[in-house]
């Protein structure tokens, strides 16, 4: 018998299903699911279901009914309430524990399969993965689900976490920035590749709370990007990037414009120098900015004299921002930006002057890379939930599962997700290949 015991009174006794069967009211309700036993007297009325479903189980083993309308973490969520496993039975539900791989066929990339074999994965990647997963179920996930449902930002304990760990040094892919560090599982930073990049990105993915996730640095990944590649200021750029891999401060990509999103020749932010040629005037909006609300710097698209730069600005008595309400979580921190007036050195320029359209367009390629990473673990996340539930739910007397449309509808869904991650590797192996330029 399960050592699973929570009182005197209870350790003292056997738990069988006969002496289960005599908690069978509302002042004395035990269940049965998954060969574990379930105190629920003082939780049935707080049930988000009320407790008249549960007085219809009490003291019966309710498995079947249970998996027919719950996944298998509100068990987890509630495990308190276990009082002990029935005698000489075990459980049969594979129960996760932080870091585990997950058993459903597809849940996981290939690469991960004991019995495949990778040309693109090392055990550099395997120690990686490993201890981010860790890091994720355990620490990050709660926070995620926590902050998605209540719209707020993501914590500072959150992010010095990640700045303690170098998960936000790993966020803006390979690069001297990780150079001298050792990061998650061993792995040396002068070994990082993009490799370890897609695996950091779809890690991270795995929170599965779409707001957070954005609210998650995702600001700061494509922002300071742009200010390693192209600040000619030395000195500007490793305080900039020292700050931000601290997580003392923080950054967004301050592009989008009520008037233009995907159309940047649109923009109508402009930088104009002072007489003295010595600092830009910055004046105009910007819209739909990821991680605004909280921001210490913004990478700002600009129209100047004769093209379009990209500037590093500061907050300042300038800088208003105010939240936008979007249709995901409010922990995205998404803003409005007013820029009046607002006094920038030159030597804050990313580029040259009037070139600014290669640097965000360049700077892109990365954005837009780690967006489909995250697309992709979300498409296998999605897909494992669909593959659970349907041999759990039951229908007229049968599991989803049992329905040949179903079983289309999921290997349809496999078919997509599986080319999908195919793709991204083909496309993350060039990029381990190909130079910032070339690419």
């Amino acid at each position: 018998m399960s050592a699973e015991k929570i009182s005197d009174s209870t350790a003292s006794q056997p738990l069988t299903r006969e002496s289960v069967s005599q908690h069978n009211n509302i002042d004395d309700l035990w269940l049965i699911v998954d060969h574990k036993v379930y105190d629920l007297t003082d939780f049935a009325d707080a049930h988000p279901g009320g407790s008249v479903v549960l007085q219809q189980v009490a003291g019966t083993d309710a498995t079947t009914a249970f998996y027919n309308l719950h996944r298998h973490n509100i068990l987890q969520k509630y495990s308190s309430l276990c009082i002990g496993t029935l005698e000489n039975e075990e459980p049969e539900v594979f129960d996760p524990q932080p870091g585990d791989l997950s058993p459903v066929p597809y849940a996981e990339p290939a690469w991960l399969t004991p019995s495949l074999k990778s040309p693109y994965y090392s055990q550099s990647h395997h120690a990686l993965r490993r201890e981010l997963r860790k890091f994720v179920d355990a620490e990050l996930r709660p926070e995620a689900e926590e902050k998605e449902k209540d719209g707020t930002w993501i914590s500072q304990h959150m992010v010095n976490r990640m700045a303690e760990t170098n998960i936000l040094a790993m966020r803006l892919g390979p690069g001297p920035h990780l150079h001298g560090r050792t990061l998650l599982g061993g792995v040396k930073g002068e070994d990082f590749d993009a490799f370890h990049d897609l695996i950091t990105a779809q890690e991270l993915a795995r929170a599965n709370a779409r707001g957070y996730q954005d609210g998650n640095m995702a600001g700061l990944m494509i922002s300071l990007t742009a200010v390693r590649q192209w600040c000619n200021n030395a000195a500007l750029k490793e305080k900039v990037t020292q700050e931000c891999l601290t997580g003392k401060k923080f950054m967004s990509l301050a592009i989008t414009e009520a008037f233009a999103g995907s159309d940047v020749a649109g923009l109508r932010t402009t930088a104009e120098k002072t007489p003295d040629g010595k600092k830009y005037i910055i004046n105009g909006t910007k819209k739909w900015i990821t991680n605004g609300m909280f921001s210490d710097y913004f990478v700002v698209g600009c129209r100047t004299s004769k093209g379009f730069s990209v500037i590093l600005v500061p907050r300042s008595d300038g800088v208003e921002t105010k939240p936008i309400t979007t249709s995901y979580s409010k922990a995205a921190a998404t803003a409005y930006i007013e820029f009046d007036n607002v006094e920038v050195p030159v030597d804050h320029l990313l580029g040259t002057e009037d070139k600014g359209f290669y640097v965000i367009m360049s700077n892109f390629n990365h954005e837009r890379w780690a967006m489909t990473c995250g697309t992709s673990r979300w498409c296998r996340s999605i897909t494992e939930e669909c593959l659970k539930w349907s041999h759990q739910r039951i229908v007229s007397g049968k599991r989803l599962i049992e329905q040949q449309v179903i079983r289309a509808k999921l290997a349809k869904m496999i078919q997509h997700t599986e080319a999908l991650h195919a793709y991204l590797e083909q496309i993350t192996y060039q990029m381990s290949q190909l130079s910032y330029a070339e690419q």
